[in-house]
């Protein structure tokens, strides 16, 4: 696909999304594209086309964790719960793809409608609640997608189960590291969702500690992270940061969605009637680099800072390269964007690489 042809197709999704997307239910409309992505690797020519020009840089990639990343970019947890659509992603051009958060326990999440756009600030507000097929499931499916040689990195977010009280959930997430981490690049250990009553009281150091211990030996050779919530004060985040260094673990991503409402252009009105839910997108680019700066001054030079929120375009991602991340992800923008997203940026990057090469010479 070249430049041109990535426009057009670009320029195609937008009218799509005006026309068909935007009047349909936000989570329909995520599963008719989510069915095209999983349906592109069974077209061999059409994926080998997609595949060769989504391609990110070679100079673009790192290693870190002792894993080879292909590119610095990749699909934050969210888009594809159940590990469905590795193959699919990986073709449209992320480096690496982590999939969740998924819970020891199937569960159906929360009650619908439970995703909502808000076109005007290019954001979303959800309370899906952890919906999957559970841990034993995605495992299966984790094996398979392993098999492929051309395959994206692999990340795994894991979280605790509705139906499991917060003084068992040591025992909950060990039961999908168990299943989970020997079919996972790295794992994320997810305790900053809004959407699951008293998850996030688990980033209170106490409690997050034995947590992070426990999941940590039980995933040997797996690398371990911790997500974090946006909404934590400064103090907050430099104990969890230093915590994860203290207990050895791989790495910090930062972060996830919020439950403020600051910054919209969506009437007050609106939003106070789509109710409780994390916001991502544009919104809340600012507050995460603000987290990821105070995670990266805490920790070691070579310790592994995932950024997330907010990231919509190539200069996001060198944006958050510049301010200390190892990785960048990015997820809501994917639905604003379309399907060339990550091409985009990979195709971008490239250029910025070679620009830099010539300068440096």
């Amino acid at each position: 696909m070249s430049g041109v042809g990535e426009r057009l197709v670009r320029n195609g999704y937008r009218v799509v999304f005006r026309s068909v997307f935007a009047n349909m239910d936000p989570e329909r409309a995520h599963h008719i594209a989510f069915a095209v992505i999983r349906w592109l690797p069974r077209v061999p020519f059409l994926a080998s086309t997609v595949e060769r020009y989504s391609r990110p840089a070679a100079a673009d990639g790192i290693t870190t964790m002792g894993i080879h990343f292909p590119s610095r970019f990749g699909l934050a947890a969210g888009f594809d719960k159940d590990a469905h659509g590795i193959a699919g992603l990986g073709l449209l051009g992320f480096g690496h793809v982590e999939v969740g958060t998924i819970t020891a326990k199937p569960q159906p999440g929360n009650e619908k409608p439970r995703l909502f756009r808000l076109v005007g600030d290019r954001a979303l507000i959800n309370r899906m609640g952890f919906n999957n097929r559970g841990a034993a499931a995605a495992a299966r499916r984790l094996e398979r997608a392993r098999r492929n040689p051309g395959r994206p990195v692999i990340g795994v977010n894991i979280g605790k189960s509705r139906v499991v009280d917060v003084a068992d959930a040591v025992e909950d997430y060990l039961e999908s590291t168990r299943l989970l981490a020997p079919f996972a690049d790295y794992l994320a250990v997810n305790v900053s969702s809004p959407n699951t009553p008293g998850l996030r009281g688990l980033q209170e150091l106490d409690q997050l500690r034995p947590l992070l211990t426990a999941v940590r030996d039980a995933a040997g050779k797996t690398p371990v992270l911790v997500k974090i919530a946006p909404d934590l004060d400064d103090a907050q985040i430099d104990a969890i940061a230093g915590l994860a260094v203290d207990l050895g673990l791989a790495g910090v991503i930062a972060n996830n969605t919020t439950i403020a409402r600051t910054g919209l252009s969506a009437s007050a009105e609106s939003v106070a009637q789509i109710g409780a839910g994390g916001l991502s997108g544009a919104p809340i680019a600012e507050r995460s680099l603000d987290v990821l700066r105070r995670v990266r001054a805490v920790v070691p030079a070579d310790f592994c800072v995932v950024a997330v929120g907010g990231v919509t375009s190539e200069a996001d991602v060198q944006a958050r390269l510049d301010a200390g991340a190892t990785l960048v992800q990015g997820y809501t923008a994917f639905l604003y964007e379309g399907p060339t997203w990550a091409t985009r940026i990979n195709r971008l990057r490239r250029r910025r690489l070679r620009r830099e090469a010539r300068e440096s010479r």
